[in-house]
């Protein structure tokens, strides 16, 4: 099996988002679809491999935040016999993705999401297929197997290519810049809103390296080798994120002093992070300002769900 890494561009941005496609003897799929910006150039991609869209078999996406699935739909209108295939609680996103669409409009606003996502369609039912833990699909001769991965979000899983020891990994394995590997491994975890849970992360990240898998494609971004050194960098810093989740948890800060607190405890992190990797250059800060922004979110949003539920029992 062929891989090819897809630079999506995403929001104007090189070397931030990626999507793949494989191929397989005269067919074809794509693993993540970024925006819907990002199709064409994933179809200009398919067409220089001299295959056509009706020869792509299959659109799978590791989860349905909309960097990763916004352009599933224009990319399933333009592959007619494709089918769309995602975690059980990621389907039901795709087949109706208003409430999707109604979030992501109340956090950018209407002209904003526009722009990022343009129109996001719902994708027929009788296209997607939901994938459970350790199914398997067989491929034109090759086997993929999925794994569900929780601790980024509940509807997240992997793709792992036994075959050829490829295993893609959506946010499940952090994020490793290309741009921020000069002077070695430099890897960060994803803990944006809403489902951020550092055990469920950390066993996630357990459950990939057990896969035996020798190459890790990452969506932000491309091919990591170093399977074992990303998991013990991320380890270190989902012990450090579980850590302020449980301080916020434990006080009396209100749900805005628990956003400042979780903030600021991310921020200082991100500063000593980059500090210990002699990266703190304006470069880098502009390339982690989103995510030290949605690490934030994220943790704050463990604390007050946890608090929620801590309260239900009461």
């Amino acid at each position: 099996m062929t891989v090819t890494t897809i630079d999506a561009e995403y929001l104007g941005h090189e070397g931030f988002a990626a999507t793949y496609l494989l191929q397989q003897g005269d067919r074809a799929a794509f693993i993540e679809t970024a925006n819907a910006p990002a199709v064409p150039k994933m179809l200009e991609v398919l067409a220089n491999e001299g295959i056509s869209p009706e020869q792509v078999d299959f659109v799978i996406i590791t989860h349905v935040h909309l960097d990763h699935a916004g352009g599933a739909a224009s990319l399933m209108q333009a592959c007619p016999n494709a089918t769309l295939l995602a975690h059980p609680n990621a389907a039901k996103h795709a087949i109706d993705p208003s409430k999707l669409v109604r979030s992501a409009k109340g956090v950018y606003g209407e002209e904003r999401f526009a722009q990022m996502y343009g129109t996001i369609d719902p994708i027929p039912a009788s296209r997607v297929r939901i994938m459970d833990d350790e199914s398997r699909l067989d491929w034109n001769g090759r086997t993929l197997r999925f794994l569900h991965t929780r601790g980024h979000a509940n509807h997240h899983f992997c793709i792992q290519d036994e075959a050829s020891g490829g295993i893609f990994t959506g946010d499940s394995f952090g994020l490793v810049y290309p741009a921020l590997q000069d002077d070695g491994l430099f890897a960060i975890p994803s803990t944006s809103p809403t489902d951020f849970d550092a055990a469920a992360a950390k066993a996630s990240l357990d459950r990939i390296v057990g896969t035996g898998a020798n190459t890790a494609y990452l969506t932000h971004f491309g091919g990591v080798s170093n399977l074992e050194g990303v998991a013990k960098q991320l380890h270190a810093q989902l012990d450090r994120y579980g850590a302020i989740v449980d301080e916020a948890f434990a006080s009396d800060l209100d749900d805005a002093g628990v956003e400042a607190f979780c903030r600021e405890q991310v921020a200082a992190l991100f500063d000593e992070l980059l500090s210990a990797h002699d990266l703190d250059t304006p470069l880098a800060r502009r390339i982690l300002a989103t995510d030290m922004d949605l690490n934030g979110q994220g943790v704050a949003f463990a604390v007050k769900k946890r608090r929620f539920k801590a309260q239900k029992r009461t």
